[in-house]
């Protein structure tokens, strides 16, 4: 099979750039991190926690 090599990435990237415009990354890139921090603690049960010691 075939891996994704530096010019296919580079494409990828000046594709992205060109469709969501520079001052739109940013903004995508912190909700995405917000979506892993998210999934993360809950994966590691930490709102379950949260929940019980505001009981």
């Amino acid at each position: 099979m075939f891996g994704i090599g530096f010019q296919e990435i580079l494409i990828i990237a000046l594709v992205v750039l060109l469709f969501f415009g520079g001052k739109k990354i940013p903004e995508l890139m912190k909700g995405l991190g917000k979506g892993v921090r998210s999934f993360k603690d809950g994966m590691n049960g930490k709102e379950e926690k949260e929940k019980e010691e505001e009981k």
